[in-house]
C-alpha cells in the first residue's frame, strides 16, 4: 500500500456510474471517503451513511485543486468526466476544460499534497481499426473531441502527477437504484416489456459492469502500481451479442434484438468499430476472476435490477 489504509479517499464524479460504486465499496470497507460531484448529492450514494459530500464544478478553473488541497486526501480517484460523446463534439471547449484541464489540476494537486491519483479513462482512445483487442502497449489514436480530450487527460495525469495510475474502462452500465440510464438499462426495460431493441452488429466492445469496474479500480489503487491499466469487462462482444445475452439473462426473446450497422445511424461524433480491451494485466494483478466475463456481469446486473 502506498497510502495509509485509514487515510481519506477523495472520489470525484461520485454521483456517476463508476464513482458511486467506488464510494459504496470504500464505505462498506470502512475507508474514510469524501465524495465530490457536480450539483447536490444524488442516488445511488444519497443514502450512504458517513459520507462527506462536496459540490465541485470541474468547469470552474481551480475548483478541483481547491477541493483536493482542502481535503488533503491520501488518494484521489478521479472518475469525473464529460462522457457525452456527441456533446463533446458539439462543445470541444467544455470537453477540454472538464476532461483535460481538471485532470491536470488533479495531477498537480495530488503531487502537491503527496496523494496517490487513480484517473479513469476510456476505450475510445483507440481508433478501432485493429482486428484484435487492444492492450496497454498499443498506441492510442483517438478520433473525435471526447476521445482526444480523454487521451490528453491521460497524458496530463501521467506527466504532471507523482504517484499515478490511469484506469481505462469501457461501455459502463449499471442497474443500481438511481444510476444514470445507459443502453443496457434502457434495453433491459424494453426487452422485458417485449419491445424490439436495435443494436450495432459491427461494433465490438468490452462491456463493463460499473460495480466490477469499481472493484478493479480499488484493487489498482491499493496495489500501488502506476501507469496504464485496462479495468474493463473480460468479454469482447458486438453490441448485438451483448443485447442477445442480456435478453437470455432476463428471460426475454432474443428475436427482439434487431441488428443494425453502425453506419445506419447518423452520429455527430465518430465511434471506433472495435474498442475492446485486453485485461490480462489487471487479471495478473488482482486475480483471474476479478474482471468478470459477460455472463457473470449480466447475472450481477439482473440482481441489481431485482434489488
Amino acid at each position: 500500500m502506498t497510502f495509509a489504509p485509514r487515510s481519506t479517499v477523495l472520489v470525484t464524479g461520485a454521483n456517476g456510474l463508476v464513482g458511486s460504486c467506488v464510494v459504496a465499496r470504500l464505505v462498506k470497507a470502512g475507508q474514510p471517503v469524501v465524495a465530490a460531484g457536480r450539483g447536490p448529492k444524488r442516488q445511488p450514494i444519497g443514502d450512504l451513511p458517513g459520507v462527506e459530500y462536496v459540490e465541485t464544478d470541474l468547469s470552474r478553473t481551480g475548483s478541483l485543486r481547491e477541493t483536493i488541497e482542502r481535503v488533503g486526501p491520501g488518494v484521489v480517484v478521479h472518475c469525473a468526466a464529460m462522457t457525452d460523446v456527441d456533446g463533446c463534439e458539439a462543445d470541444p471547449f467544455q470537453a477540454w476544460t472538464v476532461n483535460v484541464s481538471a485532470t491536470a489540476e488533479a495531477a498537480m494537486a495530488t503531487r502537491a499534497v503527496g496523494a496517490r491519483l487513480v484517473a479513469l479513462s476510456t476505450d475510445y482512445v483507440f481508433d478501432g481499426e485493429a482486428a484484435r483487442s487492444y492492450s496497454e502497449e498499443d498506441r492510442p489514436n483517438p478520433r473525435g473531441a471526447y476521445a482526444r480530450t480523454k487521451r490528453a487527460g491521460e497524458e496530463a495525469a501521467l506527466l504532471l502527477g507523482g504517484n499515478v495510475a490511469v484506469a481505462r474502462v469501457a461501455v459502463v452500465y449499471s442497474a443500481r437504484k438511481g444510476s444514470k440510464r445507459t443502453f443496457a438499462s434502457n434495453a433491459a426495460d424494453a426487452l422485458v416489456a417485449g419491445k424490439e431493441v436495435k443494436a450495432f452488429s459491427d461494433q465490438t466492445v468490452s462491456p463493463t459492469l460499473a460495480d466490477n469496474a469499481a472493484e478493479m479500480v480499488i484493487g489498482l489503487l491499493q496495489s500501488g502500481e502506476q501507469g496504464l491499466w485496462h479495468c474493463a469487462g473480460a468479454s469482447a462482444v458486438t453490441r448485438v451479442e451483448f443485447t442477445r445475452a442480456l435478453a437470455r439473462t432476463l428471460g426475454a426473446s432474443e428475436n427482439l434484438v434487431v441488428p443494425v450497422p453502425l453506419a445506419s445511424v447518423p452520429l455527430p461524433a465518430p465511434r471506433p468499430r472495435n474498442s475492446s480491451l485486453r485485461v490480462d494485466k489487471i487479471r495478473r494483478l488482482l486475480g483471474s476472476a476479478i474482471p468478470l466475463d459477460l455472463p457473470a456481469q449480466l447475472a450481477r446486473f439482473a440482481r441489481e435490477r431485482a434489488g
